[in-house]
């Protein structure tokens, strides 16, 4: 096949241009002209100490507006949720882009480069993950769509735990599915799974590799081996584990991993179920249409197996060349420097909350030696979704207030009905962590400097003079 060269010009030495379509200067020129110049706001007269960012990503160095006029550096600690393009990934997609173009029996020169970017993603994406020689690698829209397409192949009851997101508890739901609600402890719970398992056989188990609540890291291969030992199999949800750490589906012993590429620094629309063929062979076609068929007759339909089964239509060439593009970004950087870079900004992170009055930290686990860059917390009095509205509106920091789509899961560990997280990536520095602990800090104190309303979509300022660009 005719491949792309994937050689890119993204420095990691922090001096890119600061000028981009989204900065103050591009968002000023696009309001209206009564809206005065943006005024700089105050910044600290020296750099806190402490890591910078470890990657160039998209979002850098973007100003976003604030109450009263000012633009400020946007602070994004909502990662968890989506992350913004690594810088690589966009010049890739930026590159290909003028080649999109019909996949798998096009004749064309760009057709040809089209399918080449797919097949060549198949490989990578397997590579990255450890996949075994006979997995296959399906590409889905997203970890929902992946869970909700091995749901359909489980041939009997799955098995999950009460932490779940809900990405990996309601695909089950109609399908057999049995909670185990997990306990105090990793080694309670390991406990607790094995009793079921023992109890009453399943196919399969279910886990997130680490909570998208407290950023708690499960130990997989332990899991692996005990879901084994009862002769059932284990699916990971990785969408919050795949960005930080590095997975091994044969060392670990996994048998399925799902994943998001718009969690791992390539927001363009595309995830991964990687597996085991066996039972995604033998399941309904995850669309029914062309491209999952060898022959069709009116009156039968010869489905074919292997990855293509389940990818009926077009498929989402962008989105699948930049997740493979963002998983090779991840693999240069380096496991080592990645989780070094991270661990230094969450101890920071969690230090400074715990210094903080009036807050408090939301844990799964008492033993959990191993956890993300995510924080959520509670407080003792007022609202989180106010505190995260007035984060936003007068301090242009990003972070996310509510339940988290772990419903179950926050309702048994927190205290109050919601919770406000604070979650790191690639892309955080140490000045990222203080602002964002100063600013909850004076919140938490002294309450937002702006009147704010609620209204059934969240809180909002009662007079927001943010202009926005055009295309909003």
């Amino acid at each position: 096949m005719i491949g792309i060269d994937e050689r890119t010009e993204a420095t990691r030495d922090g001096a890119r241009p600061m000028v981009r379509s989204t900065d103050a200067a591009a968002l000023a020129a696009e309001v209206a002209a009564s809206v005065p110049a943006p005024t700089p706001a105050p910044s600290p007269s020296s750099p806190a100490p402490g890591p910078g960012p470890l990657a160039a990503l998209s979002d850098a160095g973007l100003e976003v507006p604030v109450l009263g006029g000012a633009f400020v550096r946007h602070v994004n600690l909502d990662v968890a949720a989506s992350a913004p393009a690594f810088d690589a990934v966009t010049a890739h997609v930026a590159r290909v882009l003028p080649y999109y173009s019909s996949v798998h029996r096009g004749t064309g020169y760009p057709s040809q480069l089209a399918t080449a970017l797919v097949d060549d993603a198949r490989i990578a994406v397997a590579r990255h993950v450890g996949a075994r020689l006979d997995d296959v690698v399906v590409f889905t829209r997203n970890t929902t769509d992946a869970l909700n397409l091995l749901a359909s192949a489980v041939p009997g009851d799955t098995v999950v735990l009460d932490i779940e997101h809900h990405a990996n508890l309601l695909p089950w739901e109609r399908r057999g599915r049995r909670v185990v609600v997990a306990r105090t402890t990793i080694a309670e719970t390991l406990d607790a799974l094995d009793d079921e398992l023992r109890r009453c056989p399943a196919a399969l188990v279910s886990v997130t590799g680490a909570s998208n609540v407290t950023g708690e890291v499960l130990p997989l291969s332990r899991i692996a081996e005990l879901a084994h030992a009862h002769g059932a199999r284990l699916a990971v949800d990785a969408a919050q584990l795949l960005p930080h750490r590095r997975v091994d589906l044969a060392a670990s012993g996994i048998d399925y991993l799902a994943f998001s590429g718009h969690k791992a620094y390539a927001p363009f629309g595309a995830g991964a179920l990687v597996g085991r063929a066996d039972w995604l062979d033998r399941a309904p076609a995850h669309l029914a249409g062309g491209g999952a068929v060898d022959a069709v007759r009116l009156d039968a339909v010869d489905w074919k197996s292997g990855p293509e089964r389940h990818e009926a239509g077009t498929p989402n060439v962008l989105g699948i060349a930049a997740l493979a593009r963002a998983l090779a970004e991840l693999e240069r950087l380096g496991e080592r420097a990645r989780r070094e870079h991270e661990e230094a900004l969450t101890a920071r992170l969690h230090d400074g909350l715990a210094a903080q009055r009036g807050v408090r930290v939301i844990r799964g686990f008492d033993d959990a030696d191993d956890r993300l860059g995510i924080a959520t917390l509670e407080l003792e009095r007022g609202s989180v979704g106010l505190v995260a509205a007035a984060l936003a509106a007068e301090h242009g920091i990003s972070v996310r207030a509510g339940r988290f789509c772990a419903h179950p899961f926050f309702d048994r560990v927190a205290t109050r009905a919601n919770g406000l997280r604070a979650s790191l990536g690639a892309g955080s520095s140490a000045d990222d962590v203080d602002r964002f602990l100063d600013a909850l800090a004076r919140l938490v104190a002294d309450g937002p400097a702006h009147d704010y309303d609620r209204t059934p979509g969240g809180w909002c300022p009662r007079v927001d003079d943010r202009p926005r660009p055009s295309f909003a």
